[in-house]
């Protein structure tokens, strides 16, 4: 991975640069011709454009992909339901707590270098996953891959700032944000058609080969780097992720030992402390800080950057466990479930490009109220959810569900730059993508663990010991159905699924109410954020 010294550009100071997305420093947009580090003229630029789109798609296709794979993974493999859900848990932790500091090492070594160790390490480890012959190995490798997976988030956006200005610049953009609005779409129907025609680990396969052609492509990139920066900060991200892993960990040990045990509140007070430190460590760090808590006093700021978990949250927890359910007590195959998803991922594929025009016309906030509003509705009408239910039965939740989330992904990264002064954009970018992935990563655990509990709270009643209730209803939830307790088991998903609604509606109604209030104009709101 060494780097060539025609095609190396170095932030040095000189005319003034704006903050990118993930706190990458982008020199600004003069012309529409592509940047001077692009080797190659026309065909550079679109090599590295490229490279960097396909490497973000391979990040959503990790998560939906992983998780249609599971089912049939955890049976192949005999692993437990607390084992299986770190396949998905240890890759959600790592990845929603690193993309800071992979951007900050990004910085100081090299942003290309950065872009092609994680598509390495998202591709190695896809290939350890394929390979394992035990759930454990399976855990270990996924934590890496979400290791890669953050240092391409962070990395990839700075190689596209770096390598393009101008028209080209927001093309460049405009095909990253759509490569991951096809990850997500096309990850639980391409995953389903691999799993039923060559197995779960054709699905992993996938992901390593295409890394291939993708890592090559990304060595043409320009290298770019920060010969200025400030001592790294590695307290706070250490913190940050050992209190992620402590949360996931509690909701995995509730779903199994109960949310009173004292396993499980030792698990969450850890967490809390932890969390807690890292904003106490952040906050005096001050300027070099990578998670400037400062902004939170923002309220505008404060409303946009807690989108994620109005918005993602209930989107992240169906892509997800939907498959499972429908897969388990409904006996569908896995390209089945994949298909019924399509009413809720296809409108995030295509609105997020109309979401910017029409918030253009009218305005940002009313874009997000409206996207909210339109989630809450989705998440009521999963009330009339069956297993058994027809395509147009569960098509009814997930279309307005899929509109709200496509809006919304159009125009919350500008809404959380808008928020703020200009000079502190890179910041805000920075701690939205973060809480962004934090609050999906939570969404997974979370709710793994309360749909196993609603779920127990049925079988408690059939005359089951709450041991093994916890047990069969996390399998079930991972869509592995014992036959003996199928008729129990798709009863008490079915009733948690219809709670989680409720849940995710009074939410997401929240949201849309606080969404408007705090997103009002005010004269010395404008002022400031001009400040």
């Amino acid at each position: 991975m060494t780097t060539s010294p025609s095609s190396e550009v170095s932030d040095r100071p000189g005319p003034e640069r704006t903050r990118g997305t993930g706190g990458a420093e982008a020199a600004p947009s003069s012309a529409s011709a592509p940047h001077r580090g692009v080797d190659g003229g026309e065909r550079g630029y679109w090599v590295t454009v490229v490279a960097v789109a396909c490497a973000a798609m391979l990040l959503p296709f990790s998560v939906t992909g992983a998780a249609v794979a599971l089912p049939s993974m955890a049976a192949h493999l005999g692993a437990s339901a607390d084992t299986a859900q770190w396949m998905l848990n240890a890759f959600n932790v790592t990845f929603a707590a690193l993309p800071l500091a992979a951007g900050g090492l990004a910085d100081r070594f090299g942003r290309r270098r950065v872009l092609l160790t994680g598509i390495a390490l998202v591709g190695g480890s896809s290939l350890l996953v394929a390979v394992a012959a035990s759930m454990p190995v399976v855990d270990a490798a996924r934590a890496v891959q979400g290791c890669g997976a953050a240092a391409v988030l962070a990395s990839g956006a700075a190689v596209l700032a770096h390598a393009t200005s101008g028209r080209r610049r927001q093309l460049a953009f405009g095909m990253l944000g759509t490569s991951f609005g096809t990850g997500l779409a096309i990850g639980p129907l391409a995953a389903g058609a691999l799993v039923d025609a060559a197995g779960w680990r054709s699905v992993f396969l996938l992901v390593a080969a295409v890394s291939v052609p993708v890592w090559l492509c990304a060595t043409r990139a320009p290298e770019s780097r920060d010969t200025d920066q400030p001592a790294f900060d590695l307290v706070g991200p250490v913190c940050f992720t050992a209190g992620l892993a402590a949360l996931s960990s509690a909701f995995v040990r509730a779903g199994g030992a109960g949310w009173t045990a004292w396993s499980t509140l030792l698990l969450l007070g850890t967490a809390v402390v932890l969390i807690a430190l890292f904003a106490v460590v952040e906050l005096c760090l001050a300027e070099r800080a990578m998670f400037d808590v400062r902004l939170f006093r923002r309220p505008e700021f404060l409303a946009v950057v807690c989108q994620p978990f109005t918005v993602t949250l209930g989107f992240v927890v169906l892509l997800v466990y939907l498959p499972a359910y429908l897969q388990g007590v409904g006996g569908r195959s896995v390209l089945s479930s994949g298909l019924i998803l399509l009413p809720m991922t296809t409108p995030v594929l295509l609105l997020p490009l109309a979401a910017g025009h029409l918030a253009a016309r009218s305005s940002v906030r009313a874009v997000l109220t409206g996207a909210s509003a339109l989630i809450a509705v989705g998440a009521l009408l999963l009330v009339t959810v069956r297993s058994d239910g027809s395509w147009t039965a569960l098509a009814l939740p997930l279309l307005p569900f899929g509109i709200g989330v496509g809006l919304a992904f159009g125009v919350m990264d500008n809404a959380a730059v808008s928020t703020v002064p200009v000079q502190r954009a890179g910041a805000a970018a920075g701690i939205f993508n973060t809480m962004r992935i934090t609050g999906e990563s939570v969404a997974v655990s979370g709710a793994a663990a309360l749909l196993t509990t609603l779920a127990a709270a049925r079988l408690n009643d059939s005359g089951l010991s709450s041991g093994e209730a916890a047990r069969i209803a996390g399998q079930a939830v991972q869509g592995h159905v014992a036959e003996a307790h199928r008729a129990a088991l798709a009863a008490g998903l079915t009733s948690a699924v219809h709670t989680l609604g409720l849940a995710l509606a009074a939410l997401s109604a929240l949201g849309a109410v606080l969404t408007h209030l705090a997103l009002a104009p005010t004269t010395s709101r404008q002022e400031r954020t001009r400040g």
